[in-house]
Formats: structure tokens, C-alpha cells, sequence
């Protein structure tokens, strides 16, 4: 059987991780790998994980398995914290193994449910793509962001949705884009949810770095203006970065409507394709967050760190602007946007020289991992990009 198959290409992020670790130069640096780091290169354990961690040690009492909608308890936190309330919808979750997880389930529901087509803003994360055309969706693309010029190309993007067909899907990045940094204005949010409810388009909004970008509330506005205006939508939720817990591997799908018992219609759907897929999510992610947010002390220190997170971001963005300014006239827009990432304007061999010549790693999209910074390295840094952008 395997002799009929073809050996398929490395993931490229995969392949950047190897080729990192293969250098055995000192000074090198890894701008590729979407996790957040500290000042001393580290991926920490958030205090309250491990306060969390500790109490479920200690209480707990099973490690059977849970329903395969995983921990309502964590279901109805989290859409508290995404989907806060006052917007008359009715939301139904289920637990999946990661955001990816959440993604692949609303897929496979937009394809059940008859609607083959998914517009997607481009440039996008790159498994995107990947996870929609796996479930047979056609995968139609629309202007999001500009490199060249650092700006959204939001008269493009409306005049594309503008003319979408009527019940076909549209992926939203609710902050933070990926891989671009570049958010919308609350008045083109508007502006968005108005047009995706007018061509009654059904919105897949993609929500992994609430707090990453303005803060915990600010970074889902948008998010719940595209909620407000609309019948139906589909939230898929990440709490890798928002908690520290990438490899927990924790995440859920909301599926948001105007009746209960349509929401639940909507989750029973859910619920039978995991039952097929994974069968039962993993729970100790789920638990540490249900944990963290249904204890005050432990909320208020996450919220406490989260904070000191993204202003440690915000910092590195505005001292990479300050040292790339008197060589590239764009570099202010780059301490205008949010979250980890930037795309810059860096051809494929420019990204391969950086690698060969100065040990600086990033995916050959130009794609630029903010975080992967130390304050140290950022004078280094923009030397070697300056000729390069300016």
C-alpha cells in the first residue's frame, strides 16, 4: 500500500525549526516560530497555569474521559471572555483539540451544510488554505493587506465580499492578522459586518491572540460587531498564545445563531464529525484554563502577565520601528500593528541570505516573528534588513 504513495514536501515552518537547530552558531536568531518568548529567548509557564496546574493535582479525581463537547464549564467561560453578552445571539461550543481543531470542525460543518465555497483574505496563515481544502471546500481568495506599501487593502476586500454569493463562508482574523500585524478601524469593522450580513455571507472568525494586540476586550470588538449584525457565524477559539499553552493542544468552535435550538442544531452537528474525527477532546488544557478563569486571584494574575506580554510586544515593535526609520520610510506602520507578526517586503533570496550570512531565521515569506526579539538583538537586526527594505 505505501509504495502507491508519494513522499510529500516538509512543512516549511517544520523545516525552518530543523535548520535552525542544525546551526550551531551562537549568535543566531529565530524570527519563524509563531510562540511568544521573553527576553531571555524562553517560552514560560504563565504563573496561573501553574497555580491551575498545582490545584488540578492535587483535586483531582479522574482522568476519565470527558463528553465529546468537551467541559461545558470551560465552553461557557471562554464564550464569556470571547463572545461576552448583551448581542442577542445564542452560542453553542464544543471542545476541540486545538484552534487547527476548531478550524477543521467549522470546515467540515460549512461543507455538511451545503456551502462548498470559503472566501479567504490573502495573505493569510499558511495552513489555512490547507485545513479548507481538505474537506473539499473551494477556497476563493480576496485583497486583505499590501506589502509593498504596509497597508490594508480594505476597498478591495469590500468591493470582493460586495460580490460574493449569497451563503458562502468568509474567514475573519479577529486581531492580531497572521501573518501581518495589520488591524481594521472599529468604523471598517462596521463597514465589514455590514456588508457579510447584506450578501448574507456566513463569517468564520478566526480568534487565537485575544490579548495580544490592545487587550483582552479590545482585541474581540470587532469580533462581536460581526456577531451583532449577523443570523449566523462560526467562532473558532485558540488558547495557545492567550494562555501559554501551545502544546496543550486547546481550543473550541462556537457556532453563534438567533435561536437556541438552532445553535444546538449546530452543535449536535459538531459533536457527530469530532465523534468520527478524535472522538473526545484532551482535557488538561481545558481544565487549567476553566480553572484560571473561574478563580478571581488566578484570572487577575493571568490577566496581570497577558498584559506584560503584549506590552513587552508593543515595546519591540516600537524600538525595531525607531532603529529601521532612517532606512525604510514604512517602518512606523510596523509599530501600528498588533500581535506577533509582521510581513515584511523581503524577497526569497534576501531571506536565504540572512540565514547563510547572519544566522537571522524566517519563513521566505518575509513573515517576521516580533516576539522571537531581544531588545539586544534588534540594532543587529536592522542593520542587516535596512539595506534590504529601504
Amino acid at each position: 500500500m505505501f509504495d502507491k504513495l508519494a513522499c510529500q514536501p516538509n512543512d516549511p515552518l517544520l523545516a525552518l525549526i530543523g535548520l535552525y537547530n542544525a546551526d550551531q552558531r551562537a549568535d543566531k536568531i529565530d524570527l519563524g516560530v509563531g510562540v511568544y518568548r521573553d527576553d531571555q529567548g524562553r517560552t514560560p509557564v504563565l504563573r496561573a497555569v501553574k497555580a491551575a496546574e498545582k490545584e488540578l493535582l492535587e483535586k483531582q479525581e479522574s482522568k476519565s474521559y470527558i463528553a465529546p463537547e468537551g467541559d461545558r464549564v470551560f465552553l461557557d467561560l471562554l464564550w464569556d471572555l470571547v463572545g461576552g453578552r448583551g448581542h442577542g445571539k445564542f452560542a453553542a461550543g464544543v471542545q476541540t483539540p486545538g484552534g487547527s481543531g476548531a478550524l477543521r470542525l467549522a470546515s467540515d460543518l460549512i461543507a455538511r451544510a451545503g456551502s462548498g465555497r470559503l472566501h479567504l483574505g490573502l495573505p493569510s496563515w499558511p495552513n489555512h488554505a490547507g485545513i479548507f481544502g481538505a474537506t473539499g471546500l473551494n477556497v476563493e481568495t480576496y485583497p486583505y493587506f499590501d506589502v509593498p506599501t504596509q497597508d490594508v487593502r480594505f476597498a478591495s476586500m469590500m468591493k470582493a465580499l460586495s460580490s460574493a454569493p449569497r451563503g458562502d463562508a468568509v474567514l475573519i482574523h479577529a486581531s492580531c492578522h497572521n501573518p501581518t500585524g495589520a488591524t481594521l478601524t472599529p468604523a471598517q469593522w462596521e463597514e465589514l459586518a455590514a456588508v457579510i450580513a447584506d450578501r448574507r455571507l456566513v463569517p468564520l472568525i478566526d480568534s487565537a491572540y485575544q490579548g495580544f494586540g490592545a487587550g483582552i476586550e479590545e482585541d474581540v470588538a470587532g469580533l462581536r460587531t460581526i456577531i451583532a449584525a449577523v443570523p449566523e457565524a462560526l467562532i473558532a477559539v485558540s488558547c495557545s498564545k492567550s494562555f501559554g499553552i501551545y502544546r496543550e493542544r486547546t481550543g473550541a468552535i462556537f457556532a453563534i445563531a438567533e435561536t437556541q435550538e438552532s445553535a444546538d442544531v449546530a452543535r449536535s452537528n459538531l459533536v457527530t464529525m469530532a465523534r468520527t474525527s478524535y472522538s473526545m477532546p484532551p482535557d488538561h488544557g481545558a481544565a487549567v484554563v476553566r480553572t484560571i478563569l473561574a478563580t478571581e486571584s488566578l484570572r487577575q494574575d493571568w490577566m496581570n502577565e497577558l498584559n506584560s506580554m503584549r506590552d513587552r510586544l508593543n515595546g519591540l515593535r516600537r524600538e525595531l520601528a525607531a532603529a529601521l526609520s532612517d532606512g525604510w520610510q514604512l517602518a512606523p506602520q510596523i509599530a501600528e500593528q498588533q500581535g506577533m507578526f509582521s510581513l515584511l517586503p523581503l524577497k526569497e533570496a534576501d531571506v536565504m541570505s540572512l540565514r547563510k550570512h547572519y544566522g537571522i531565521y524566517m519563513p521566505t515569506s518575509g513573515r517576521i516573528n516580533i516576539a522571537g526579539l531581544k531588545s539586544a538583538d534588534i540594532p543587529r537586526v536592522a542593520n542587516v534588513l535596512k539595506p534590504l527594505l529601504g
